[in-house]
């Protein structure tokens, strides 16, 4: 079976040891394509340099909050610069959002966010969505600006309310590790209830470890056991939910298959 990990941090140094060999354990489960999602200036250049040298390997250009400072609105120009001279990999803007969780002063947050998602508009590329704490004031920012070409609510750990406003939005649900732990209760009926061809899987390499690997770097071959726990919550086969999810994933980002 096909495997789609759609948001994973391949180019963080814990993984350039011996990338080739990094790259070969994940194929080896079946995980045949990769999106590597940038978090700001820091790295634009290096995930473009990593999808040059790997077909299987698409990135998005775009800046985190969690990363954000002053300077970051200076560096909008070159962000759209770069959106204007890209390639076939580039597949969307982000990691880009909103989080109440880290000490970034959230006006400096909205305007940034603002600005990419004017970018994604003018580029008509998907978003991939960072939101920590902060679901109802995202949503309403992509609704006054009319944002629609969709993309990826990434790392979910939410009710079934939200996750379906972002849905209605046109965005898929990206499913990572949080569903492999019991106690996440409300985000495991959660993903029960949705749609399953509004969901995508995702590891978030080399953060958000599994249950059972607390305290071990993420890695994208774990995308299989983040499948198994999907297959077991909706009581379908993992072949069936692999097709479905992989087909999701293609389209999210505007892929050929």
């Amino acid at each position: 079976m096909r495997l789609f990990d759609t948001h994973c941090h391949f180019d963080f140094d814990i993984f350039q040891g011996d990338f080739d060999a990094q790259l070969k354990s994940a194929n080896a489960q079946g995980v045949s394509r990769f999106v590597v999602p940038s978090i700001g200036s820091s790295n634009w250049a290096q995930v473009q340099q990593m999808a040059a040298e790997h077909a299987s390997i698409y990135f998005a250009l775009g800046i985190h909050p969690y990363f954000l400072h002053q300077q970051s609105i200076d560096e909008l120009p070159t962000l759209k610069e770069l959106l204007n001279q890209r390639g076939n990999q580039c597949v969307a803007v982000g990691e880009c959002g909103l989080d109440a969780m880290v000490e970034v002063d959230m006006v400096l947050q909205e305007k940034v966010f603002i600005e990419q998602v004017a970018l994604a508009t003018y580029y008509q590329l998907p978003l991939i969505l960072h939101c920590r704490k902060t679901h109802n004031r995202m949503v309403q920012i992509l609704k006054q600006e009319r944002f629609q070409y969709g993309g990826i609510l990434h790392g979910f750990s939410g009710s079934y309310q939200q996750a379906m406003q972002f849905i209605e939005l046109g965005f898929y649900i990206g499913v990572g590790g949080v569903i492999t732990y019991p106690r996440a209760n409300k985000t495991r009926q959660a993903i029960v209830s949705l749609p399953i061809e509004k969901l995508v899987l995702e590891t978030d390499s080399p953060d958000m470890p599994l249950n059972g690997y607390q305290g071990k770097p993420n890695h994208p071959k774990m995308i299989g056991e983040i499948l198994a726990c999907l297959a077991s919550l909706k009581g379908m086969s993992r072949q069936t939910i692999a097709e479905i999810v992989w087909k999701n994933s293609n389209s999210a980002f505007g892929i050929c298959e």
